[in-house]
C-alpha cells in the first residue's frame, strides 16, 4: 500500500509524529495496510461516494479507502496531534480529503457532506456505540447514510447481529434490524492492533431499509423494548405491567405469549405489540 500510495508506513507516521494511543480517546491503532484495504473494500464500491470516516488516527484506513477509490472522504479527528500526518495524505490525494478537527458527537458533518454517503470506521471504543444509536435514530427516515461500515469490539458486534434466543440479543440488535440489514463481514485479533486491546475487533456493515421492516411507532417501540429487556429474565405480562393496565391482554392481540420472555421475541412480535399499544 505505502508504494501505491508514495507514503511511508504507518509505523514510521507514528513514530514521525509522536502518535502513541491514547487509551482516553478510546484508540487502537491498525497498522496494516492490507487489512484497512480490505475492511474499506467492504463498504463495496465508493468511487461514487463521500465517505465519513469518524477517529482516523495517523490515518490507516483513510489510506485504504483513498487507495480503494473513494470520491472524497471526511474524516473527523478528535485528537489534534494527527493532524499533521492526515495532512500529509490528504497532500498525496488532492482535493478527495477534508479533515475536521472536532468531536464527532458534536460536529455537523451533514454541511460537510454530498449524497450519496457511506460511513467507514475504526470507532473508538469509548463513543462507538452511542455514534451507531444516533445513526439509527435520525429525526426522519431513511437518513443520510446509505451504509455503515464499522469496527467495533466483537461483543458489540454480535449484539448488533443477534437473533432471538441468544444470550446477545436484545434491543440494539432490534433498533438496527428494524431499519438495516446487518452482518459481520470481518474479525481481527487484538494483535492487529497498536496497542492491542483486551478483546477480538469485528467489522459489521449495516445497509440501511428504505422503510422499517415492519411498520411500528418508533417511540412506543423504544419504550416496548427498553421494559422488555431491562428484565429480560421476567415474563413479558411482568415486565410490561406498566405500560398497559391490560398488559396480559395486549400481548395475545398481538400473538404474543404473557408467559415468554424477551429474548424469546423476534423483531415482528415486538412491533406487533407496538402496534397494538398505539390503538
Amino acid at each position: 500500500m505505502s508504494a501505491i500510495d508514495g507514503l511511508p508506513p504507518l509505523r514510521e507516521v507514528i513514530a514521525a509524529h509522536g502518535l502513541s494511543a491514547k487509551k482516553q480517546l478510546g484508540q487502537n491503532f491498525l497498522l496494516d495496510l492490507n487489512l484497512t484495504a480490505k475492511i474499506a473494500r467492504q463498504a463495496g464500491d465508493l468511487s461514487a461516494c463521500d465517505v465519513l470516516e469518524v477517529g482516523p488516527g495517523p490515518g490507516g484506513l483513510t489510506r485504504g479507502l483513498l487507495a480503494e477509490g473513494a470520491r472524497r472522504v471526511l474524516a473527523v479527528e478528535k485528537d489534534a496531534r494527527c493532524l499533521p500526518a492526515l495532512a500529509e495524505i490528504g497532500a498525496a490525494y488532492p482535493g478527495r480529503l477534508e479533515v475536521i478537527n472536532g468531536d464527532a458527537l458534536e460536529v455537523d458533518v451533514l454541511a460537510h457532506l454530498t449524497p450519496p454517503v457511506r460511513v467507514v470506521a475504526n470507532l473508538p471504543y469509548n463513543v462507538g456505540t452511542e455514534l451507531l444509536i444516533r445513526w439509527m435514530t435520525p429525526a426522519q427516515w431513511p437518513p443520510f447514510w446509505e451504509s455503515l461500515t464499522l469496527m467495533f469490539q466483537r461483543e458489540v458486534a454480535e449484539r448488533i447481529v443477534a437473533r432471538p434466543g441468544s444470550k446477545a440479543y436484545g434491543r440494539l440488535a432490534l433498533m438496527v434490524q428494524w431499519r438495516a440489514e446487518a452482518k459481520i463481514v470481518m474479525t481481527l485479533p487484538p494483535e492487529a492492533f497498536t496497542p492491542p486491546p483486551k478483546v477480538s475487533s469485528a467489522v459489521v456493515h449495516i445497509t440501511r431499509r428504505d422503510a422499517p421492516l415492519y411498520p411500528a411507532d418508533e417511540k412506543i417501540l423504544a419504550r416496548v423494548t427498553a421494559a422488555a429487556f431491562n428484565q429480560r429474565r421476567k415474563m413479558l405480562r411482568a415486565s410490561l405491567r406498566g405500560l398497559a393496565p391490560d398488559i396480559e391482554d395486549r400481548l395475545l392481540a398481538a400473538g404474543l405469549k404473557p408467559t415468554a420472555r424477551a429474548e424469546e421475541i423476534p423483531l415482528k412480535g415486538f412491533c406487533a405489540l407496538a402496534r397494538e399499544l398505539a390503538r
